[in-house]
C-alpha cells in the first residue's frame, strides 16, 4: 500500500476528491478504489473524483469519475473546482485553457475564488422539447422538468424513475426539477446519475436548465441566477438562430481540506 495525497474541493456543495496526477501514478482503471475513495462512510466522501494531468494542447487535463468509480461525461462544478485546484497548485494564474472529455474549456478565477467556466455550445436543433420536459446535452445529458412546490418535491424517487426509464436507456440521464422564481432566477434540484442520488448542485444541470428556460420562451434574458441546494451560480450565454454559445457557468470553488489516505 502507498500513501495518496488528496485534496477536497467543493463548488456550491458539489464536492470532489482532487488528485494531482501529473506524474501519472494513479491507478485510473481501478473502479473499486475510486468508488471507495468517494464513499462517505468508508472513504473520503465525495460526489466524484478528479485527476489533474498534463496535457500537450492545454494548461492541464481534467479526468472525471463519478462516485460509482466509472469515468464519466463533463462535470461543470468539477470543472470549476479543478480550475481552483490548478490555481492553488500554481499550475495557472487567473485564466486558463484546459482539456476535458468534451473538449477545451476556457476559464477565469478571481481573488475571491469565483470561477467562470466556459461550457460547450448547444445547437438548438439538438434540444428535444416535449409537452412536460426538455432534453439537452451540455457536456452531460440532462432531462429538465418544471414543477411546483420544489422544496417538497420527491426528487429522489421521481429522478430515479426518469433516470432509469426506457426513454433514456441504455446510458441514462441526469434529471433536473425546476421552479421559476421570476424572469431571471430559477431554483433547481438535481438527481445525478453515477451518484444515484440528489446532489447539492450540478453545473452541467444548471447550464441545461438556464438554456432550456430560454429555449422554451419562459425568459428573454441571457443572464440567469440559479439557486441550488448548496448555494448560487449564474449562467450567461449568447444565442443566434442556430445555437447557444459563449455559455459560462460562474460560482465559487473552494478547497475544504487536504489529507492522506492509504491505497
Amino acid at each position: 500500500m502507498k500513501q495518496l495525497t488528496f485534496y477536497k474541493y467543493q463548488g456550491t456543495g458539489n464536492d470532489f476528491v482532487m488528485v494531482d496526477n501529473r506524474s501519472d501514478f494513479f491507478p485510473k482503471d481501478n473502479v473499486q478504489l475510486i468508488a471507495h475513495l468517494c464513499d462517505r462512510r468508508f472513504g473520503i466522501g465525495a460526489d466524484g473524483l478528479i485527476l489533474l494531468e498534463n496535457d500537450l494542447s492545454a494548461d492541464f487535463k481534467m479526468v472525471y469519475y463519478n462516485a460509482d468509480g466509472n469515468q464519466s461525461t463533463m462535470c461543470g462544478n468539477g470543472g470549476r473546482c479543478i480550475v481552483a485546484f490548478a490555481h492553488d497548485l500554481g499550475v495557472i494564474q487567473n485564466q486558463t485553457v484546459f482539456n476535458a472529455v468534451d473538449g477545451l474549456h476556457h476559464a477565469t478565477i478571481n481573488n475571491d475564488k469565483i470561477v467562470a467556466l466556459q461550457m460547450i455550445d448547444v445547437l438548438k436543433n439538438t434540444i428535444e422539447s416535449n409537452t412536460n420536459d426538455t432534453f439537452l446535452f451540455t457536456g452531460s445529458p440532462h432531462h429538465v422538468q418544471f414543477v411546483q412546490n420544489l422544496n417538497t418535491f420527491n426528487v429522489f424517487e421521481n429522478g430515479k424513475t426518469i433516470r432509469y426509464s426506457e426513454k433514456y436507456k441504455p446510458g441514462g440521464t441526469n434529471v433536473n426539477f425546476v421552479e421559476q422564481l421570476n424572469e431571471n432566477s430559477l431554483e433547481i434540484r438535481t438527481y445525478e446519475r453515477g451518484v444515484e442520488n440528489e446532489t447539492l448542485a450540478c453545473g452541467t444541470g444548471a447550464t441545461a436548465v438556464a438554456i432550456a428556460t430560454h429555449f422554451l420562451g419562459k425568459t428573454s434574458v441571457n443572464e440567469i441566477a440559479i439557486k441550488v441546494q448548496g448555494g448560487n451560480v449564474t449562467v450567461t450565454f449568447e444565442h443566434d438562430l442556430e445555437k447557444y454559445f459563449n455559455v459560462h457557468l460562474t460560482g465559487p470553488a473552494l478547497q475544504v481540506f487536504k489529507g492522506e489516505i492509504k491505497i
